[in-house]
């Protein structure tokens, strides 16, 4: 069973009226946590398990999340690692895992390794704690606004052109370290009877990503450039692999389900001196492929 309290809303600048999702199945450890948080007018999601963990930051979207390390079906840790792996939570949504006992230093390690942005032993400090939520609450505001433009869209949670040139920036910048290839796939994606019907341009969307999530690699960086536009830069990606990729986007949004065509280019660089970290050259040369395709 999961138990929802207290309100939901926009985090104001203090970081009250937002979401917290705590994950725990010790009941007087999570009620403290609840109690602290619901009298500072955070709204609160309750899971007992790791399962009902991954399935509330799903329906939820919750502003912070609250681990606990042992949980009965999986660890803490790998918790945050699965959640981080969703774009809808990605890398900027604060996760905090906690521990019955004192923090260790192979522990907060694992913790730290797996994507936390905090650790805590007992006892908890609830001054600190607060204080630490709503530091989080305005670094991910501010991660999400990226100035004017927002980094993630807010229908598909894939990239917008402006995270997906920053997410892309870094994959760019690790590959020339390691002499390692990147490829750009662009793809548009087309409802046979859309009539530019909002809402069907919204659900071919929102498909799209539903097929990332489910068979896409954590590794690559996905955005929505346009309505129905998106590209992929895929680290360690070669031209052979590339077109895989595209095969595979093109069956999965073209079968009787989905109702769907795909029309895909992509473009891999012989060498990466030449971008000197600009992806948007990557993007270009794959969207002019698929532009001239017929």
């Amino acid at each position: 069973m999961i138990a929802t309290s207290g309100s939901n809303g926009d985090a104001d600048e203090g970081g009250q009226g937002a979401t917290v999702l705590i994950a725990n199945d010790q009941e007087w450890s999570a009620r403290s946590l609840e109690s602290l948080l619901v009298a500072e007018g955070y709204g609160i999601a309750r899971a007992f398990t790791a399962a009902q963990a991954i399935k509330q930051a799903e329906t939820v979207a919750p502003d912070v999340i609250i681990l606990d390390r042992q949980m009965p079906d999986l660890d803490g840790s790998e918790v945050c690692r699965r959640l981080r792996q969703d774009p809808r939570i990605g890398a900027i949504t604060p996760i905090i895992i906690t521990t019955a006992g004192q923090a260790g230093r192979a522990q907060r390690a694992e913790a730290f390794e797996a994507g936390a942005w905090d650790f805590f032993g007992q006892p908890i400090d609830p001054e600190i704690l607060l204080f630490k939520i709503r530091t989080f609450l305005a670094a991910r505001k501010a991660l999400e606004s990226g100035g004017t433009e927002p980094l993630l869209d807010p229908l598909t949670g894939l990239y917008t052109r402006k995270g997906l040139d920053r997410r892309a920036r870094e994959i760019i910048a690790e590959a020339r370290r390691h002499n390692q290839p990147v490829a750009c796939v662009v793809f548009s994606a087309m409802d046979p009877g859309l009539e530019a019907a909002v809402d069907r341009v919204d659900n071919l969307a929102r498909r799209v990503a539903e097929f990332f999530r489910e068979s896409g690699r954590a590794a690559d960086a996905v955005g929505r450039l346009s309505h129905l536009e998106f590209g992929i830069i895929a680290p360690d990606t070669s031209a052979e692999g590339a077109a895989r990729l595209m095969e595979r986007l093109e069956q999965a949004m073209s079968d009787g389900k989905a109702e769907a065509q795909v029309r895909a280019s992509y473009y891999v660089p012989d060498t990466l001196e030449d971008l000197q970290n600009e992806p948007e050259e990557l993007i270009a040369r794959a969207g002019a492929a698929l532009k001239v395709s017929p």
